[in-house]
């Protein structure tokens, strides 16, 4: 199959309208296809769905969340089945890219378990540390050690059940994981977020996230491009996708 041929699943949770765009808009330009092969499920939109809306597709992408909570099921009626849907890709060996709020419903569909920080939580560009899998995986392949990546989240694992298979971490918690003998990969960190796009996201989500200007201002003056991250995406299209 041909790159121009590919269909991919957004599964997205964004509520803001113009969040919704330039997270179809990142996932696009990173994974150098056109928005045309997106079709998007908005979970805000359609809260209920089952694993059918995974036919016909070549891959599944899942995104992040700034108004949803993985560990408020009963607030967000959308978690159990985007928590099933995962499990559903997994067991059809469907390639899956899950980023973010992604990677948590990805450890709770494996039994796993997703902790909460009221504070001190990663927010910005951090260093992102492989293991030595890393170095042999289809999509980290070719990544270098401490690679910055731009992370923001309160909700996090620190642990992983059987059958995932740990690729990276940072000090706080773990950030990259696939599953055993399966196409699907999981980053706590945002691979399709570049630096102007977080400035942007946390001008709108700031009073989510920073308690006053100057740690707000403190944060974007932190930020530095993250060339390496972004590749992972475009390498999960070319190394898993296009070869499956």
């Amino acid at each position: 199959m041909q790159r121009k041929d590919l269909k991919i699943l957004l599964l997205q949770i964004r509520e803001d309208q113009k969040v919704r765009q330039e997270e179809l808009e990142s996932f696009a330009k990173y994974s150098e296809l056109d928005i045309t092969q997106f079709e998007v499920l908005n979970v805000f939109d359609n809260p209920s769905f089952g694993a059918e809306v995974l036919d016909d597709c070549d891959a599944l992408f899942v995104g992040g969340a700034s108004e949803a909570n993985v560990l408020k099921p009963q607030e967000f009626p959308f978690v159990n089945d985007a928590i099933k849907l995962i499990y559903a890709a997994k067991e059809y060996s469907l390639p899956t890219f899950a980023s973010c709020f992604g990677f948590q419903l990805a450890i709770l569909a494996f039994g796993g378990e997703i902790k909460h920080k009221e504070s001190d939580y990663e927010m910005g560009s951090i260093p992102i540390t492989l293991t030595n899998l890393a170095n042999i995986d289809p999509v980290f392949k070719g990544t270098k050690n401490n690679f910055p990546a731009l992370s923001v989240h309160r909700q996090y694992a620190d642990r992983l059940p059987e059958n995932l298979d740990l690729l990276a971490y940072t000090s706080q918690c773990i950030h990259s994981f696939k599953y055993r003998d399966k196409p699907l990969w999981a980053f706590q960190f945002h691979p399709e977020v570049d630096r102007s796009t977080v400035f942007d996201r946390l001008a709108i989500y700031k009073s989510e996230y920073t308690e006053n200007e100057a740690e707000f201002h403190k944060v974007l003056n932190s930020l530095v491009e993250t060339p390496e991250s972004h590749m992972l995406v475009k390498n999960f299209i070319d190394r898993v996708v296009l070869t499956s």
